[in-house]
């Protein structure tokens, strides 16, 4: 018998709080006691309540933030995650993340925004180069490559920046409601290219969304948070088979029983 898979990523009893304002308030806990584990190559979306510390969550996977107590344990190995003087900011590339805002730099083209993290690393060849255009041309901004920001509409930023990210191809990736802001139409698209490109290389992806309808098209699993001091209050396998028809997901069989339930949990 096969022994199981280690989790590529564990998060073990999670716990952030914030000093009281002045000192007069007590020390707040948005986020406690908080667990999970997520397999290589997973889709795993996570949703909750407005303030129930989903941002704060990512923010301490990605090494940008301390944690007050637990533990992030990264293929097997412990992050330091309390010292803020020992923290490491995408654990050396290792893990990406896409923010709610597209943070293309101005003064940089498509081709040369999401050539610059390679650039950076010092990874940039031909091979690299070849790659890049690849994604770009998978995401529909062929003929788009010497564009400024400035110059392209909402969701073509948000493309740039996803595949910013997906270039120098990192081990896991974060995104925190990175289509939030974008009209429905839009939006539809975006998911779809975030799946086939997700296809291509099966990175493993914690997504973050307000958006039950997304959270279920999108992932292989959702965790559901709950109020603040956030801890899991529910976990959800997506059942609807892949690859999945992103307009018409909502006419599946088991899409209404999902939704319901993950509502019910968000509520």
């Amino acid at each position: 018998m096969t022994a199981a898979a280690e989790p590529l990523l564990e998060v073990r009893d999670l716990g952030k709080r914030f000093a009281g304002r002045a000192g007069r308030d007590a020390p707040a806990w948005v986020i406690q006691g908080l667990s999970f584990s997520v397999n290589e190559g997973e889709f795993l979306t996570i949703i909750g309540p407005s303030g129930s510390g989903k941002t704060t969550l990512l923010n301490m996977i990605a090494q940008i933030d301390v944690a007050s107590s637990g533990m992030v344990r990264f293929q097997s190995q412990p992050a330091p995650i309390g010292d803020p003087k020992a923290l490491n900011p995408g654990l050396t590339c290792k893990i990406g993340y896409v923010t709610q805002e597209d943070n293309l730099l101005p003064w940089r083209t498509t081709l040369q925004n999401v050539l610059f993290p390679l650039k950076v690393q010092g990874r940039l060849n031909d091979e690299t180069r070849a790659h890049a255009e690849t994604l770009i041309k998978a995401v529909g901004l062929a003929g788009f490559e010497k564009h400024y920001p400035h110059e392209l509409s909402g969701g073509m930023r948000k493309r740039a920046s996803l595949i910013r990210t997906l270039v120098y191809d990192p081990p896991v990736i974060l995104m925190d409601e990175p289509f939030g802001p974008l009209d429905a139409q839009t939006r539809v698209q975006l998911q779809e290219d975030l799946l086939r490109l997700w296809n291509l290389g099966r990175k493993t992806i914690i997504f973050v969304t307000h958006d039950i309808g997304e959270a279920i098209a999108l992932g292989d699993r959702t965790l559901v948070l709950s109020r603040a001091p956030a801890r899991v209050a529910g976990e959800h396998v997506i059942t609807i088979p892949r690859p999945r028809d992103i307009r018409g997901i909502m006419g599946h069989p088991d899409f209404g029983t999902l939704y319901q339930s993950i509502r019910a949990q968000v509520q």
